[in-house]
Parts: C-alpha cells; sequence; structure tokens
C-alpha cells in the first residue's frame, strides 16, 4: 500500500452504501487499512433489505490501494461494537487513527409531516437508531484514540451551521442531524486535551444507490435526473466527502478543524480535490444563496 495514509488504521461505520463507502474507498485509495462496518453481509441482510453489502465495500478499498476489512457490527448492541474494538486491538496492536462515524439506517420511520401527525414509535426508533448508535460508537471505540493521544474522529451529519438553522421537514429527523452535528463541536473539549480531533462533515446531494434508484438514473447518466428535479443538478457523488475525509485524515494540522461543522465542499475548495468529474460542488452556498436565499434564477454551474 502506497499514498499519505500509509499504515493508517481508520474504521467506517455504516460503510455498506452510500456516504459511508464513498469515505471508505478514498481512505483505500490514500493507502489505509479499513474496517468497514454494517449490518448487510452476503450472508444476511439488515432490516433495510438492500443488496449491497460490507464485503463489497472491503473489496472497493482494497482495489483502490488500500485494505479493506469487512465487521458485521450492530452499533445498537453495545456487545457487537466491544468486539469490534477487541479485534481492532489485536490485529492493530490497538491502533486506530481515524473513525468515522456514519451510522444512521433511520429513513425507513421517517415520515415528512408534522410532530403531531408523525408515528411516535417510528420516530423514537429512528431517533434512537440515528443518535445512540454515534454514542455507543464514540463510549466504545474512542478510548483506542485517546490511549494514543493522536487521531481524528468524523461525526457525519446532514448540514453545517448555516443549515442548521433550517428546518429538515421531519422533527425526528432534524433532532438526529442537529444532534450529530453537536456531538462533532463537543468532542471537541473532550478530546482536544488528548491529542485527537473531532469534527462533524456533511455531504452535499448526495448521488447514493437509493438516491440514484430514486431518480430513475445510474452515475453515468445521473444528469437526466434534472428533469425531474432541477436542484439535482448540485448533487455529488458518495467519493467527494470521500475525498474530504481522506484530506483531514492526511493533514498534519488538521487540529485547526476541531469542532467545527464542515461540509465537503468548503473542504474541496481548502485542499484542492475534486468530485469524479472534476468539479468541485459547494452545496453549503448553494442552499444558502440559492435554495433558501434570493438567488432561484442563479445558474447551477456557479455552484460546481
Amino acid at each position: 500500500m502506497t499514498g499519505p495514509l500509509k499504515e493508517h488504521v481508520a474504521l467506517v461505520t455504516g460503510g455498506t452504501r452510500g456516504a459511508g463507502r464513498g469515505m471508505a474507498i478514498e481512505l483505500g485509495a490514500a493507502g489505509a487499512t479499513v474496517y468497514v462496518t454494517g449490518r448487510t453481509t452476503r450472508e444476511s441482510r439488515s432490516p433495510l433489505g438492500r443488496t449491497e453489502t460490507i464485503e463489497e465495500t472491503a473489496e472497493l478499498v482494497t482495489e483502490a490501494g488500500g485494505r479493506g476489512v469487512p465487521v458485521r457490527c450492530d452499533h445498537m448492541v453495545p456487545a457487537d461494537v466491544r468486539a469490534l474494538v477487541r479485534r481492532i486491538e489485536e490485529e492493530q496492536d490497538g491502533r486506530l487513527d481515524v473513525l468515522v462515524d456514519d451510522t444512521w439506517g433511520g429513513d425507513q420511520w421517517i415520515e415528512w409531516k408534522p410532530l403531531w401527525e408523525h408515528d411516535l414509535d417510528n420516530g423514537l426508533r429512528a431517533l434512537r437508531n440515528g443518535l445512540e448508535t454515534h454514542l455507543i460508537t464514540l463510549h466504545t471505540v474512542l478510548p483506542l484514540l485517546v490511549r494514543r493521544g493522536r487521531g481524528l474522529v468524523v461525526e457525519v451529519t446532514d448540514g453545517d451551521d448555516m443549515f442548521n438553522d433550517r428546518y429538515r421537514g421531519s422533527m425526528f429527523f432534524d433532532m438526529v442531524k442537529v444532534a450529530i452535528t453537536r456531538l462533532g463541536k463537543v468532542l471537541h473539549d473532550e478530546l482536544a486535551p488528548h491529542g485527537v480531533t473531532s469534527v462533524s462533515l456533511t455531504p452535499g446531494f448526495l448521488r447514493s444507490e437509493e438516491v440514484l434508484e430514486h431518480f430513475g438514473v445510474i452515475e453515468e447518466n445521473w444528469r437526466d435526473g434534472i428533469a425531474k428535479d432541477k436542484w439535482f443538478a448540485i448533487s455529488e457523488t458518495p467519493r467527494y466527502i470521500g475525498r474530504a475525509v481522506a484530506a483531514l485524515a492526511a493533514d498534519p494540522e488538521v487540529a485547526r478543524w476541531s469542532g467545527r461543522a464542515l461540509s465537503a465542499g468548503v473542504l474541496a475548495k481548502h485542499y484542492g480535490f475534486t468530485d469524479l468529474d472534476g468539479s468541485q460542488p459547494e452545496a453549503s452556498r448553494f442552499f444558502e444563496e440559492v435554495y433558501f436565499g434570493d438567488r432561484k434564477d442563479a445558474p447551477v454551474e456557479d455552484y460546481r
């Protein structure tokens, strides 16, 4: 393995598909050994019922130049996460350089309606699945980083500071994502004294596998989806946020970002990386100036 993250060890939770897969692949492309966790394997599927597996993601990590290690783990189950930590301790002599905390899996329970009309059981289940998984993971995994006195924690969320002033259309979804953003911020106070950097990070309009299916397109013809939703023109691949994570992990001065709520687009401008097509989507600026602002007729090309 070669690259700026050669000999680095990373853990990407919720790495089966979407942003998790994109981040795992790009960490691998930078040379890292990447433990990829999720609930869907070639032997069994999660309740979501999708076909993507952690083994596929791990193989893509290895193909990219790193080493992918798939580990089935339900991050709602503390015993599963403890077993994961023991495995990293045994196989990597306790070394962990990067924790990417990306569990979610709550879309199936989110209803885009007012709180009093939302099914309460579904809402609470989404809240637990979206937030408790992060807390369980952090509580169990952080000692690996703290003991080494270095490392990076990335809390993957939806929206940066600008977006957190806006309602996301579902109270339960909004609460989960704001809370995760807050985790990335307040962990700074607990981790910085131990030499560990913590940030929260959001993608923009993510072209995940599920989103591509919703628009009836594949990556090769994704622009055809713009006819269904003009805002789709600002979308980005999961590899874009992956390159953001890899850039942070390779930055010797990454502590400059500690406690910040960041976006892939902002980091692309700072570090100079692009999406797979060579563009630099700026979703945060787009949402602020166009979607929520008064530049409704602004060309989307201004934000790529």
